[in-house]
């Protein structure tokens, strides 16, 4: 496994701001990769890329996802004093987002700096400062621009349904560990990606063929709610789950047996699970009832399908996410395994 160009890859992809429906940057930024990797890709309408992989058999194709697309806000209204009321894309932890830094995106292309706050943000002011819930009515974006008015912030072009990217702070030590937010899903399109790398460079043929995809409203429900109709079995490659009585850590590769959607399918979780036991990686089979993933959007969207989930332990999902290289490792292997079967 080429670690140095997996890391890299997610590291720059952490970096372009990509909230569900705001992402072509991220999608033309993979796209580039893999074309110079030497794929056929597609884009389905909604924006989705495919990339296809020819197998030694046509007899059935696997897919595979991830997304591209993660947790953000939108400008709701622009207040009277110019500061920016907020609404959510997807689900973000909010208190997590107090303080953080953001870039606030135009229609017409401009990219503004500021700052996610509370609405009581100073203790020598407010005496219910630090007791303030970070709720969403309860939190705004200070511009760095110079603005007094609502006036003010519309000379610059910002208006309600813009985009709020805050920071990623990507940071990978060198312990292993990758520090970022939007692990969930970025650092599963860099396994995937990786795994493509991996089979050219080993020159190695799926023994099926294979359909690997990058999704962009995955984290508002619908990601995956279309796929191509040759799929006959399709891998979400999602991040796997820490906490309470959940078996996964930050160095597994998570297999998920069940989530809020229903069990996955027997067979495949159980090929999965046998696969990670023949080939000695560390691994946890988890339920998760407060997740949903592309396979779920998928099946919910009427696809004729069987469907399996795993993805790399990601400790603090939706906050300040943290995972291991290797349990990267380890679901990047788990896939090259699974398709060459």
């Amino acid at each position: 496994m080429n670690k140095d160009y997996v890391l890299n890859f997610a590291k720059e992809l952490l970096h372009i701001d990509s909230p569900s429906g705001y992402t072509k940057a991220a999608i033309d930024f993979v796209e580039k990769e893999v074309t110079a990797l030497g794929y056929e890709t597609k884009r389905s309408a909604k924006g989705n890329l495919l990339v296809y992989v020819k197998g030694q058999s046509s007899e059935k194709t696997i897919g595979f996802c991830a997304h591209c697309d993660t947790l953000g806000l939108m400008v709701r209204s622009i207040k009277s004093n110019g500061y920016l009321a907020l609404t959510t894309v997807g689900g973000p932890m909010l208190p997590t987002l107090d303080g953080e830094y953001c870039n606030i995106h135009t229609r017409d292309g401009e990219v503004y700096t500021g700052t996610i706050l509370s609405t009581t943000p100073a203790v020598h002011v407010y005496p219910d400062a630090s007791k303030t819930p970070r709720t969403i009515d309860n939190m705004e974006v200070r511009i760095d621009e110079v603005v007094k008015t609502k006036e003010d912030v519309e000379k610059l072009g910002i208006a309600n349904g813009d985009f709020v990217a805050y920071d990623s702070k990507v940071t990978i030590t060198d312990s292993g560990f990758i520090k970022s937010r939007f692990l969930d899903d970025k650092i599963s399109v860099a396994i995937l990606t990786g795994v493509l790398k991996e089979l050219k460079d080993q020159n190695i043929t799926p023994a099926y063929d294979c359909i690997f995809m990058m999704s962009t409203y995955e984290e508002v429900g619908h990601g995956m709610s279309w796929i191509p109709e040759e799929i006959d079995e399709l891998i979400a490659v999602d991040m796997g789950c820490i906490g309470l009585d959940l078996a996964c850590t930050e160095y597994d590769v998570s297999i998920c047996a069940k989530d809020s959607s229903g069990p996955y399918d027997y067979e495949m979780t159980s090929k999965l699970i046998d696969l990670a036991k023949k080939n000695e990686l560390p691994y946890a089979v988890d339920i998760y009832p407060q997740y949903g993933s592309d396979v779920s959007a998928a099946l919910k969207g009427g696809n004729n399908i069987r469907g399996a989930l795993i993805g790399p332990g990601v400790h603090a999902s939706h906050g300040m996410e943290r995972t291991h290289y290797q349990g990267v490792e380890a679901t990047m292997k788990l896939v090259l395994a699974y398709i060459q079967e």
